[in-house]
C-alpha cells in the first residue's frame, strides 16, 4: 500500500521488502572484509504531514513502539496543521590546526587579509559543487591561548555542500589549502577535518498539539483517565526536567535521537555523524541539556520545537550505492537535503512527545513491553500463532522475562 501510494517502482518496492536490497558484491566495495549482510526492520511511519506535505518516512530500527509512537504523534500534530519545519543553509565547518606559529595573533589577521585568496582557491577544488551552487562561504580564524600543548590557531573554512553531508568535499578542501595557510601564517597545519559539530547546518520544527487531542485512557479500559489539560501540563513538567538535570537531559534526547537515527540509517547517511553534532549542541552553553523544547500557546495548546545540527545528504556516499538508501528517499519523495532535514527534525520531535506522553500518564514501560514481550516470546523458542498468545500472558503477568517465556512454552506443549 505505502509503495503504491508513492508510486514505486517494481525495483525500488524491491529494495524496501528485500528481495533486492544491498548484495554481498555491493557490500564489498563499501567497507573492507566483508563477510555478510546485518539486516534491520524497516517500518514505515504515516499520519505525518511536514509543511503541509503528506509523508511516508521510512524509520529503519530494532527498538519496539519508536515506529508507532512517532506515527501517532503525528496524527495528533495533524489536529494543529503538522509539522513546521525549515533549515538553514547546508554550511559545514573544515577545521585546520596549525602550529608552531611564532606570533599567533598576527596570524591570524595575515589569514584574515588573505581571506579572499584563499576562498577563491577553495572554490576551484571542486568545480562541480560551485557549478550547484555550493563551495567555500567564509574564513573564521581563532586563537586557542591555552591548550595542553601551548598557543595555536585553529581556521575554520565554512563550506556549503549543497545536497551532500559534505564531508569528503571539506576535508579535501582543508587539505588541498593547508600548504597555502602554512605560506601565509609561517607555521605547520597539523590536523585537517570536517567538525561534526555542524552549527550553521541547523534543522528546527515545531508543532501544536491542541489539547483536546491530548484526552488520554478513553478508550482503553485498562488505563487511567488523564484530561488534556492534565497530560499538556505533565508533559511540560515533564520536559522541564530535562532542561535542567544533564541525567535526565540524556535519556530524553534518546528518545528524540530513536527517531532521527532511523531515518538517517533508512536513507543511507551517517547516523554517527548526527549523533555526535546532536549532543555537542546539547552541550553548547557548557551544561548539557535538552534539545527539544516544550511549553502552551494563549489558547492552552501544546507547543513543542527541537532545533539541533542535521547534515544529511541525497547524494554522495551510501545514498548512492545502497539500493534501500535509495528506495527510502523515493518512498519519502524528497528532491534536496534541506527537505531530508526538514523530515528527519519532525519525527524526532513526534518521538519525543511519544515518550513524554508515556512518561507523564501510563509511564514508558506499559507500551513499550506490549511490544517488546513479542520479542521475548520468539526468543524463548515461540513460533506463528504461539508469539502472540505467550506475549499476552507476559504483559499480562507484568513478567516480559524470557525464563517465563519459557515456562509458558513448555505448560502449552
Amino acid at each position: 500500500m505505502a509503495a503504491e501510494w508513492a508510486g514505486l517502482d517494481a525495483k525500488t518496492r524491491a529494495a524496501l521488502d528485500g528481495s533486492g536490497g544491498l548484495s554481498p558484491e555491493q557490500a564489498d566495495h563499501m567497507i573492507e572484509n566483508v563477510v555478510g549482510l546485518h539486516a534491520l526492520p524497516l517500518g514505515v511511519a504515516v499520519n505525518f504531514v511536514v509543511n503541509g506535505r503528506e509523508v511516508l518516512v521510512p524509520m529503519a530500527i530494532e527498538e519496539p513502539s519508536v515506529v508507532a509512537g512517532a506515527s501517532f504523534m503525528a496524527k495528533l500534530a495533524r489536529a494543529g496543521g503538522g509539522f513546521v519545519a525549515h533549515t538553514t543553509e547546508p554550511q559545514m565547518i573544515g577545521q585546520m590546526q596549525i602550529l608552531d606559529v611564532a606570533d599567533p595573533a598576527s596570524a591570524r589577521l595575515a589569514l584574515l587579509e588573505k581571506k579572499a585568496h584563499i576562498l577563491d582557491l577553495a572554490n576551484q577544488i571542486d568545480p562541480v559543487i560551485v557549478k550547484f551552487g555550493g563551495g567555500a562561504r567564509d574564513l573564521e580564524v581563532r586563537v586557542m591561548a591555552q591548550s595542553p600543548i601551548g598557543p595555536f590557531l585553529v581556521a575554520h573554512l565554512i563550506y556549503d555542500t549543497r545536497d551532500a553531508m559534505g564531508a569528503n568535499a571539506v576535508n579535501t578542501a582543508c587539505e588541498t589549502l593547508a600548504p597555502t595557510i602554512e605560506q601565509i601564517t609561517g607555521g605547520r597545519v597539523h590536523l585537517r577535518i570536517l567538525s561534526n559539530l555542524a552549527d550553521r547546518r541547523l534543522a528546527r520544527a515545531r508543532c501544536v498539539i491542541p489539547v483536546s487531542a491530548l484526552e488520554f485512557g478513553r478508550d482503553d479500559p485498562a488505563s487511567r483517565l488523564y484530561g488534556g489539560e492534565t497530560v499538556r501540563d505533565r508533559i511540560i513538567e515533564a520536559y522541564a526536567f530535562a532542561a535542567v538535570d544533564p541525567y535526565r537531559a540524556a535519556t530524553h534526547n534518546k528518545g528524540i535521537m530513536n527517531g532521527v537515527d532511523a531515518v538517517v540509517i533508512a536513507t543511507g547517511n551517517d547516523w554517527r555523524a548526527i549523533e555526535a553534532g546532536a549532543h555537542s549542541y546539547a552541550a553548547r552553553s557548557g551544561t548539557y541539556t535538552s534539545l527539544s523544547q516544550w511549553g502552551k500557546d494563549a489558547e492552552g495548546n501544546l507547543v513543542g520545537s527541537l532545533e539541533m545540527p542535521m547534515a544529511v545528504g541525497i547524494v554522495g556516499g551510501a545514498t548512492k550505492v545502497h539500493p534501500t538508501a535509495q528506495a527510502a528517499l523515493k518512498l519519502m519523495g524528497v528532491t534536496n537535503a534541506r527537505e531530508l532535514a526538514e523530515i528527519i527534525v519532525s519525527v524526532g520531535l513526534a518521538q519525543n512527545l511519544a515518550a513524554l506522553r508515556a512518561l507523564a500518564t501510563e509511564g514508558i514501560q506499559r507500551g513499550h513491553m506490549t511490544l517488546h514481550a513479542r520479542q521475548v516470546a520468539i526468543a524463548a523458542g515461540a513460533v506463528g500463532e504461539q508469539i502472540e498468545a505467550v506475549a499476552g500472558k507476559l504483559v499480562a503477568e507484568k513478567k516480559v522475562r524470557v525464563d517465563r517465556a519459557e515456562e509458558i512454552l513448555k505448560g502449552s506443549a
